[in-house]
């Protein structure tokens, strides 16, 4: 009795769960690609968010940097222009000084000539400059001249008492204000600086005379309106 085998065509019964299916592995394949390629993506977005965060960090650390050098720069700027305005103040009052230095010491010399120089005004006024006192004379005066002295007082000025010491005193009909009528001493300075005062002979109006003056002046207006008027 011969068995019987099954054929060639026949195929063995699979249990469905055993294996995929074929419609069920291109959608595994399909979500493994989407995942894999939604990995990349977040990796480089992170990157980049990283990269602009560092970049922010970094021109805030150079904004401060940049407000701290300013300040620096402005805070030096007014250190050197603070020292500047000091150090011309300072030269101003060494030039100042120099000045005032020099002239005090050219006043305490000429002070000790101005006799010399009286007895050389007096000789000239009567007359005895001659011969090589003469030559004398005008050389010395040449050379306190250079020195920056300047002599003053001249008759017919009003008097003034910071320049002028009276000696004499008299009346005049002739002036207005208290007039310097004779240069008894000429006076001497350096600049602003007074040596010697000049002293000189004074004169003052006429006691009265300014009102004698203001009636004749109003006796002269009546005049020229047609005399005084009548009540």
């Amino acid at each position: 009795m011969t068995e019987e085998t099954p054929g060639f065509d026949e195929q063995p019964d699979v249990p469905s769960d055993a294996t995929p299916s074929a419609a069920s592995q291109p959608d595994a394949a399909e979500g493994a690609g989407s995942a894999e390629a939604a990995g990349p993506a977040a990796s480089a977005g992170d990157a980049q968010r990283d990269g602009l965060d560092q970049s922010a960090k970094q021109d805030v650390a150079l904004t401060a940097q940049l407000d701290q050098v300013r300040t620096a720069l402005n805070e030096r700027t007014a250190d050197l222009q603070r020292l500047q305005a000091e150090y011309q103040n300072y030269r101003r009052r060494v030039e100042r000084d120099r000045v005032t230095v020099k002239e005090i010491a050219a006043a305490n010399l000429l002070s000790e000539l101005l006799p010399v120089l009286d007895d050389i005004g007096r000789a000239r006024e009567h007359g005895e400059l001659v011969g090589g006192f003469k030559s004398v004379a005008e050389s010395l005066e040449i050379v306190v001249a250079k020195l920056g002295l300047q002599q003053f007082g001249k008759e017919g000025e009003p008097f003034d008492p910071l320049v002028h010491e009276a000696l004499m005193h008299s009346y005049a009909p002739d002036v207005t204000e208290t007039t310097c009528v004779s240069i008894l001493q000429p006076g001497y300075r350096i600049g602003e600086r007074t040596i010697r005062p000049a002293r000189v002979a004074v004169a003052e109006p006429q006691p009265g005379a300014s009102g004698a003056q203001a009636e004749q002046g109003d006796g002269a207006s009546d005049e020229e309106n047609g005399g005084p008027d009548e009540g």
